[in-house]
């Protein structure tokens, strides 16, 4: 099994007992249903084991027939018993493979129920998740446990539990039916037996180390063939597309080299049984026909002494392939049962407050705080803004901007401190209260598959179309809109290339609108647009900001010279704070910051 990035996932189960327990509570309210198709599964194997039986009298009645009237002028074949025999042959193959389809067919709502509520749950529990868990785990690995695990349960599930019965059963049942016919031939089939499994064991064992091999090359390949189709400019830019090759060619041939030694170890595994297999059949044959001549079994039984020989092999190979079915089930089940058992989000008391009437203040009071406990980030940061005001938090990378706005969304829990709205603290806040509340316009702009509509109306998802045009009128994207081909209903689609990096920002910021937030968190909206495209968003964002309590992160300070209240931050804490003349005035950490960066732009 290979994750995203060609990364190589572990096919076994670390506590196959725990996830079996897990799995078994999935499985309980259907335990009817599976009861049922236990019983079908065995009823349809007992009949299907009883056919080469039934089938030997027929041949037994032929060959009778036949010795009779080479014998005697008035001898005759009976083909009205034998008739009967066959028919009732096909009425009990019929039936098997009805109780068969029926079983297939429980199984198959079983799994796919039980899939159905695993991804149910996992759905819910994304959106339970806190930040800080996709902070440490990737997108595509929890993307995989959606689909790739999810799938594996749904498609095995079906197959290790009716197949494991089905062989189990056959196995048994074919025993006894070679044992009822021949003991000594039972015995010499079953030699074969240690034979083939010594071979198997000897060829696992020297494929192993090349399967393994196999898969870590075919990581590393798979890796390197996504960063080079990701980077594809910049390697074409830097004239790097000869070493791109040798490294691809390197790793293709250690794939190759590994790939053929393990495929060919392992296509000799089947001709090797079948071999053996053959040999049991010679031995079976010689001696079945020495005991007809003896009078010691029957020629038909010979015959169906041979077809159980070949069941008996088969649900042997099928139980050893269910088993490693069985620990790729085990081995998604505890990926998909760990993601949820993962820590919640803390979730709202039960008096928690609905905050109406909101006039916009907020008080960041001693906030101390770290993504990992023994690494604070964030120091006894204090603000006190008011209503109504434009507050820009400035400072070098890594200072902790993002980090206060993250905090103020809630998306993270403090370490001590508090962050007040209107006095309230946040904690005190339902979630959804607070989160409609704030309404965020971020540098990275995030586009769903959907219409433009669809798009501007996520800010409000009740919205009609004049409040979704009055929106875009407000931040200057309705004539844009309507510049192109469907206008509106113009389907974005997954990559956003149809549209341009301004009017994506111009359409993040007519959600905003829509949302009509009280208080507005921007982030560096115009670092990658042309000049004429920045004036338009500096305008709407203006308009967007106006009697609204906003919070800027600015990366050009250029940008946020008429802010109220500059916040300077430097390794988590607020080393100045006041107006743009005040700050300058001072000749401090923010007079270095702007000038450093005027010149810079200057140059």
């Amino acid at each position: 099994m290979h994750g995203p990035g060609g990364r190589v996932v572990s096919n076994k189960a670390k506590n196959v007992k725990k996830t079996s327990k897990q799995l078994f509570k999935y499985l309980k309210p259907y335990i009817v249903p599976i009861i049922f198709v236990i019983i079908f599964s065995i009823g349809s194997t007992v009949l299907a084991i009883s056919g080469p039986k039934i089938l030997g009298k027929a041949t037994t009645k032929l060959f009778e027939g036949l010795m009779y009237k080479k014998m005697s002028p008035l001898g005759f074949i009976d083909f009205d018993a034998i008739f009967n025999i066959l028919a009732w042959l096909l009425l009990i193959y019929v039936m098997s493979a009805l109780l068969k389809y029926i079983q297939e067919i429980i199984m198959n709502k079983v799994s796919q129920k039980i899939s159905y509520r695993l991804r149910d749950e996992i759905n819910k529990k994304i959106n339970k998740l806190p930040l800080k868990y996709f902070d440490k785990n990737q997108y595509g690995d929890v993307l995989s446990r959606v689909t790739n695990d999810v799938d594996t349960i749904s498609n095995n599930l079906e197959q290790t539990l009716s197949n494991f019965v089905s062989s189990i059963i056959t196995i048994i049942g074919v025993l006894i039916m070679m044992v009822s016919i021949s003991g000594i031939m039972t015995l010499v089939s079953i030699l074969t037996l240690p034979i083939a499994f010594v071979l198997v064991i000897l060829i696992v064992s020297k494929s192993q180390k090349y399967f393994k091999a196999q898969q870590e090359v075919l990581g590393d390949l798979n890796g390197h063939i996504e960063e080079s189709y990701g980077s594809h400019e910049v390697i074409k830019a830097f004239n790097a597309s000869d070493k791109t090759v040798e490294k691809f060619n390197r790793y293709n041939n250690k794939l190759y080299n590994s790939a053929w030694k393990s495929q060919f170890l392992a296509g000799l595994m089947m001709p090797i049984l079948s071999f053996v297999g053959n040999l049991g059949y010679v031995g079976v044959s010689v001696l079945g026909g020495y005991l007809a001549i003896d009078g010691k079994i029957q020629i038909g039984d010979i015959q169906a002494f041979l077809q159980y020989v070949r069941q008996f092999n088969q649900p042997i190979m099928q139980t050893s392939q269910i088993a490693n079915v069985f620990q790729s089930v085990m081995a998604a089940s505890e990926r998909v049962f760990e993601f949820l058992e993962e820590k919640e989000e803390l979730k709202d008391s039960e008096d928690a407050i609905v905050l109406d009437n909101l006039k916009g203040s907020v008080e960041f009071d001693n906030v101390k705080f770290g993504y990992n406990e023994d690494k604070i980030i964030i120091n006894n940061f204090n603000a006190k803004i008011k209503p109504g005001q434009k507050v820009a938090i400035v400072g070098p990378t890594g200072a902790g901007k993002t980090t206060i706005v993250n905090l103020l969304m809630r998306f993270y829990e403090l370490n001590s401190g508090s962050i007040k709205i209107d006095g309230i603290d946040i904690t005190k806040l339902k979630k959804s209260s607070l989160r409609s509340t704030l309404g965020m316009v971020l540098q990275d702009t995030w586009l769903f598959s959907g219409t433009i509509k669809d798009n501007i109306a996520f800010g409000k998802l009740d919205a009609t179309d004049e409040e979704i045009i009055k929106a875009s009128k407000e931040a200057d994207a309705d004539h844009f809109i309507h510049t192109l081909p469907d206008g509106y209903n113009l389907e974005i689609n997954e990559e956003g290339s149809n549209i341009s990096s301004g009017q994506k920002q111009l359409l993040t910021i007519a959600r905003a609108f829509l949302a009509n937030p009280g208080i507005l968190i921007l982030d560096e909206a115009t670092s990658n647009v042309d000049t004429r495209t920045e004036v338009l968003i500096q305008q709407a964002m203006e308009r967007l900001m106006r009697g609204r309590t906003s919070f800027i992160i600015a990366h050009r300070l250029s940008t946020i010279r008429d802010a109220d209240l500059i916040l300077v931050m430097d390794k988590g804490n607020i080393v100045e704070q006041g107006n743009h003349e005040t700050l300058l005035k001072k000749k401090g950490f923010y007079y270095n910051l702007y000038n450093s960066q005027f010149e810079t732009e200057d140059i």
